[in-house]
């Protein structure tokens, strides 16, 4: 066989194998993003992430105003020897604060931080777990915004994924410790999870967050949203995001309460 026989061939198999090695590649792709998309739905994934939520409540207030608050929630997880992880995830609110009366002025600044840290195992079977502390951190910047004082509590998530499904929820409840008896916060808040991905990362989503105020009386307890929305992961370069839009109506809410809630939020992923 000559050298100008044996390139033939050679270009022969690669024209022949291209087709299959892109199919190859290109299904390693897609593969590569439906987990991370699970990965993006689990609130302690072992997975380095900046989310930015903005949750827009409307109807609030005797005046039907507005409030805007921006949760700047990075999550860092942490390995603590062989078998358990410490995924700490940190909640800084940026309010925009409507009137609750003619006179009032619309109030802007930082809320309070809240910074949660769930111990996980590691390798929990098919279901994913984690418990920890729950602290508040005074950072509010004006006292409509916030308490300004220091809270603590415990959290705990639990959820599955089986096939498509990414399901769970998550419970905490903070309460402040200041110098008066009793606590300006005492909230307990549950959100759950339902995810389906459809693949080529899209998905339908349902996270609404419901909280329920111990120190109101009982018919200025809960907040109770419905609803959904779709998100997708993709890329911006080689940086992997998650974006997705929500919308919930509150079937039960504190008087004064909103009416609905748009929540857009986009997700910024650093897999390892």
């Amino acid at each position: 066989m000559t050298s100008r026989h044996f390139i033939s061939i050679l270009m022969l198999l690669l024209i022949a194998t291209t087709p299959s090695l892109a199919l190859a590649q290109e299904a390693q792709g897609t593969q590569n993003q439906e987990a991370l998309a699970k990965a993006a739905q689990n609130p302690i994934a072992n997975l380095i992430s900046l989310p930015l939520q903005n949750n827009t409540d409307f109807g609030l207030g005797p005046e039907d105003g507005t409030r805007n608050v921006l949760n700047i929630q990075p999550v860092w997880p942490f390995h603590l020897g062989e078998s358990w992880n410490l995924i700490t995830r940190t909640i800084v609110p940026v309010v925009s604060q409507p009137g609750f009366a003619p006179e009032q002025e619309q109030k802007n600044g930082l809320g309070d931080t809240t910074f949660t840290a769930f111990f996980s195992p590691q390798n929990s079977g098919s279901w994913t777990w984690g418990v920890g502390p729950v602290f508040l951190l005074p950072t509010s910047t004006d006292d409509r915004l916030g308490v300004g004082e220091w809270g603590a509590g415990a959290s705990a998530v639990f959820l599955t994924m089986p096939g498509s499904w990414v399901v769970g929820s998550l419970f905490s409840n903070v309460r402040t410790f200041g110098d008066d008896s009793d606590p300006k916060v005492n909230l307990f808040t549950w959100q759950y999870f339902i995810n389906y991905n459809f693949g080529e990362g899209w998905y339908l989503t349902s996270a609404p967050i419901m909280t329920a105020d111990w120190e109101a009386d009982s018919n200025n307890r809960w907040a109770v949203p419905l609803g959904g929305g779709l998100g997708k992961v993709f890329r911006l370069g080689k940086l992997p995001v998650n974006a997705n839009a929500q919308a919930y109506s509150f079937v039960e809410a504190p008087a004064g309460g909103p009416d609905w809630q748009l929540r857009l939020q986009v997700q910024f992923l650093f897999p390892k």
